[in-house]
């Protein structure tokens, strides 16, 4: 979405040529692939990973979670799906941040203030709930899991899994 917005602010006479059909099935595949990727990582790992206990205080399987039940310290795969986990996470973070840089300054230079208005209504919806869904779930993923789950990881667990899926 942050790279469709910047074509059709940054380059609105181009946009039918840079979004056609095979640019959008080449970035749905990759999203596709990374996704099953990180996916698949996460459910070898949780499969190959002995449990001591399979309860769980939360909605569903997360991974901070489940870590916390291990029998044993954290693994090498474990590492590894994390790593991979961050890195789908940082870059996909760093390229909406730079595509709403370039669209922002283009839309600074609008010299209509209706202009201004209408290119930021369009981008300002997805920019909250991206960062909504970012920003909460790093927030639910880098603090320490408690060994008795607060109200507040309920709340970050919803902040981050079902209120971005309902705006959008």
């Amino acid at each position: 979405m942050a790279f469709d917005r910047y074509v059709a602010i940054c380059n609105p006479l181009r946009y039918e040529m840079i979004m056609n059909r095979k640019a959008c099935t080449k970035m749905i595949g990759g999203i596709w692939t990374a996704s099953l990727l990180n996916a698949s990582l996460h459910t070898v790992a949780t499969f190959i990973t002995p449990f001591c206990s399979n309860i769980i205080n939360q909605f569903f399987c997360e991974i901070p979670y489940l870590l916390k039940i291990t029998c044993s310290g954290l693994y090498l795969t474990e590492i590894g799906v994390i790593i991979f986990s961050a890195t789908l996470s940082i870059g996909s973070f760093a390229f909406v941040l730079v595509t709403y840089v370039h669209v922002f300054s283009a839309v600074l230079q609008i010299p209509s203030v209706q202009g201004r208005k209408k290119a930021f209504s369009t981008c300002l919806p997805h920019l909250i709930v991206f960062s909504l869904f970012v920003f909460t779930a790093c927030f639910a993923y880098l603090k320490p899991i408690a060994d008795s789950p607060s109200i507040l990881d309920f709340i970050i667990t919803i902040m981050y899994s079902i209120i971005p899926s309902m705006l959008n």
